[in-house]
């Protein structure tokens, strides 16, 4: 084998393990189920209030970046999944509306939460989604979906602070001060 075809099949196997290396880490690497108790209460935004009030929940399972109680990544990574009594109609009066949700994607493995399904029936008013805690962490809002067959689904979402604040623009002036990084 001369010098060529040698240098060609050791980009293409680097290649290769790179790939494989990267949907590893992408799918598998630091994320953890998590159980109800980790989960912990899924409330919704009090339209009349603004006060946060628990759901009536069932079955909660949840996924995060989280190993021995240290976040790996952003707040964006969290994904839970639950079954309520409560209908998306029943909760509409009651409960805060979020416009513009879009559920995240999560790994093909956590077979409860499918962010194609969510996002197709939000769109197509089988679900409606729900303004959970503002701020869960800086520019991070959490939001509840729930369907018409009384599956519900939690994930975190960029609120217009967040927004401005990765593309580098000033915050609005109603957006909370941002946390200062030290160095």
């Amino acid at each position: 084998m001369n010098a060529t075809r040698l240098a060609i099949v050791f980009i293409l196997g680097s290649g290769i393990l790179a790939g494989v290396g990267m949907t590893y880490l992408y799918s598998y690497a630091g994320w953890a189920e998590l159980s109800a108790e980790e989960v912990g209460v899924i409330e919704v935004q009090n339209a009349a209030t603004g006060a946060l009030e628990p759901m009536d929940v069932a079955d909660v399972t949840g996924l995060d970046t989280v190993q021995d109680g240290v976040r790996l990544s952003g707040a964006l990574s969290f994904r839970a999944c639950f079954e309520t009594s409560l209908s998306p109609a029943s909760m509409a009066d009651a409960y805060v509306i979020k416009e513009n949700a879009v559920p995240l994607t999560s790994p093909r493995w956590f077979d409860c939460y499918d962010a194609r399904e969510v996002g197709a029936a939000l769109e197509n008013g089988t679900a409606l989604a729900f303004a959970g805690q503002e701020n869960i962490s800086y520019g991070v809002d959490r939001v509840v979906a729930v369907l018409d067959d009384g599956r519900g689904f939690v994930w975190h979402q960029l609120n217009d602070c967040g927004e401005a604040l990765f593309a580098g623009d000033t915050p609005p002036e109603t957006c909370p001060e941002p946390p200062v990084v030290e160095e």
